[in-house]
């Protein structure tokens, strides 16, 4: 799942890097509200934590301009602008919710995944193809209900395309979502991931798989009985 963090903190924006990425979660990171317009014209991202002291222009005018060409994704505010007023002002102006700094990173997860829990959002709490159960929130994989241990990237591979299953899934998008723009990508990363995936499934039981679609990508579906 991957967000974009406008934050012009450097220490911070590090921070919440760390803290999203530990929760399942790929950040990408700007610094100004002309940034956050740039990446946003161009890439879909399932949520947005905006900061509103930004040095180039008030993070609410990033809001507005998003709201205005009707787009719909989550944004919640993270600003150290507490007041009651200044909490009404971003909610009318169409953020889906509002955290004052200082804060708690477990706070800020939870928040965000609420609001990507809601009707019509990308995350759902319990993913399932098969006898495979994915507990978005807890990130528990269950085959059966044997529960299985991943890595971190591991158990993002496996999300991407649970909840995708029936559909092909690019490798490039694995990538963007797994990744996000701030880390270098080896040839063969998503390759290795998908690897140790497809074996841990067979060998526990799974009664879906990951199969490769050359030059395509990779899906992961139930296997029929013949």
């Amino acid at each position: 799942m991957r967000l974009l963090v406008v934050e012009d903190n450097t220490e911070l924006a590090e921070l919440l890097t760390k803290g999203l990425n530990a929760a399942g979660l790929a950040a990408d990171v700007v610094a100004t509200a002309q940034d956050a317009r740039g990446v946003l014209a161009t890439t879909r991202y399932a949520a947005v934590v905006l900061d509103l002291g930004l040095p180039d222009e008030d993070g609410l005018a990033v809001l507005r301009d998003l709201r205005a060409r009707q787009d719909a994704t989550p944004v919640l505010v993270l600003t150290a602008r507490g007041g009651v007023q200044d909490r009404v002002i971003g909610l009318r102006g169409g953020a889906d919710d509002y955290l004052t700094k200082p804060f708690a990173l477990e706070e800020l997860v939870a928040r965000l995944q609420a609001l990507l829990r809601r009707p019509g959002a990308l995350l759902g709490r319990s993913l399932c193809v098969g006898n495979i159960a994915f507990d978005t929130e807890a990130r528990q994989v269950f085959i059966g209900e044997a529960p299985q241990y991943f890595s971190a990237r591991e158990v993002a591979v496996l999300e991407i395309l649970m909840r995708r299953s029936g559909r092909v899934v690019s490798k490039k998008l694995v990538e963007d979502q797994l990744f996000g723009l701030s880390i270098d990508v080896g040839s063969n990363a998503v390759e290795v991931y998908i690897h140790r995936l497809r074996k841990q499934l067979a060998d526990n039981g799974a009664t879906a798989q990951i199969h490769t679609i050359r030059g395509v990508g990779y899906l992961i579906a139930e296997d029929k009985e013949p």
